[in-house]
C-alpha cells in the first residue's frame, strides 16, 4: 500500500529511465554536492522544505542555503491555498 505524504519529491536525472520520488512528512533536506565523485566533493547548496501546522493552518517553506524562497499557507479545513509568497527577486 502506497503511503501518502505532505511533502512529496520528484528527482529526474540523466542516469534514471524514469524519474524517482520519496514523500516527508514534516522536514525534507537535499544536500547537493558536485566534484568528481562521491569523496572528492563539495557541498553546493542546501535545499530545504518544511511543513508546520499551526492552528488550522499549514505553512509549507521551501529554502536554499537558509534563504526562503518560496511559502504557502494552507487551510486544512477546505485544503486550499490562502496564500502565496514568492521571495525570488
Amino acid at each position: 500500500m502506497a503511503r501518502s505524504y505532505p511533502i512529496y519529491t520528484k528527482v529526474t536525472a540523466c542516469n534514471y529511465q524514469s524519474s524517482k520520488s520519496f514523500g516527508s512528512k514534516d522536514t525534507s533536506i537535499q544536500n547537493i554536492c558536485v566534484g568528481t565523485g562521491a569523496k572528492n566533493s563539495t557541498e553546493l547548496a542546501e535545499i530545504k522544505t518544511t511543513r508546520r501546522v499551526v492552528d488550522n493552518q499549514t505553512f509549507f517553506k521551501f529554502s536554499v542555503d537558509g534563504h526562503i524562497l518560496k511559502e504557502i499557507i494552507m487551510c486544512n479545513e477546505t485544503k486550499e491555498i490562502i496564500e502565496q509568497f514568492n521571495y525570488i527577486k
